[in-house]
């Protein structure tokens, strides 16, 4: 027992102080004043805990662009636990300048039809004021809040010899050209595969 906790002593992790900046607890306590129990407010939410990348072997080099990032605030259903609202803080800019993060920040949750809340940096915020960028991020994503629809052609197939997730996976011969298919991704101990026309 006593070598653990000497063990435990040695490790280089401290906790991390304060856990939220003093803009995130004003708005952590103004959305919890302006919510209620109607959502569950979870602050830094890491992105690829909320969002996956469609045919990730295809797509590689989007990973990096939600690997190690967060929301500051993600409301979720209280029951279900579904997203409902992202709520990011944003650094004040021009009307004419938008930060590349914020802009992809933006695309990402309208894309998977989620509303994003860009609350400008302070350490006192208005229940009004920030009702009202709730009001504004509803008003641009407009139709898509609800819709939620996952296209079939985003999906990776499953294998149907033994269920698990396939691999896109390329065929290569000299003669007719190269060949795209779906091959398990426990190939070669799963022959599993799925040609695409």
């Amino acid at each position: 027992m006593a070598e653990k906790v000497a063990e435990l002593q040695r490790l280089p992790y401290r906790l991390r102080e304060p856990f939220l900046t003093s803009p995130e607890v004003a708005l952590f306590r103004v959305l919890h004043q302006m919510v209620g129990d109607r959502y569950l407010i979870c602050p830094k939410v890491a992105l690829n805990d909320v969002f996956y990348i469609v045919r990730p072997n295809e797509n590689v080099h989007f990973f990096n662009k939600i690997f190690r990032k967060h929301v500051d605030f993600l409301l979720c259903d209280p029951q279900t636990l579904t997203p409902a609202f992202g709520v990011e803080i944003v650094k004040p800019v021009t009307k004419t300048e938008t930060r590349a993060a914020d802009q992809f920040m933006e695309e990402l949750f309208t894309s998977a039809g989620l509303p994003l809340v860009h609350v400008p940096s302070t350490d006192k915020y208005e229940i009004a004021d920030v009702m009202s960028l709730f009001q504004l991020a509803l008003t641009r994503i407009g139709e898509s809040v609800s819709l939620r629809v996952r296209r079939t052609s985003d999906s990776v197939p499953l294998c149907p010899v033994c269920g698990k997730m396939m691999v896109l996976r390329v065929r290569r011969d000299g003669v007719t050209g190269d060949k795209k298919y779906y091959g398990c991704m426990d190939n070669p101990r799963c022959p599993g595969v799925i040609p695409i026309e």
